[in-house]
């Protein structure tokens, strides 16, 4: 997770300089570029056994 929020700084960091700030006035976070932030932690083994039924 570490290398993706790293990547997603980098990310936000490329848009916002080039970003048109009368089409998009709020600037990007990292956020927008981390893809697996918002996703749960870890689930326990019963609950991904669940899942592959």
């Amino acid at each position: 997770m570490r290398v993706e929020r790293s990547v997603a700084m980098l990310a936000a960091l490329m848009a916002n300089l080039n970003r048109n700030p009368e089409k998009r006035p709020a600037p990007y976070s990292w956020k927008d570029f981390a893809l697996h932030e918002d996703e749960d932690g870890p689930i326990s083994l019963e609950e991904a056994m669940a899942s592959w039924e």
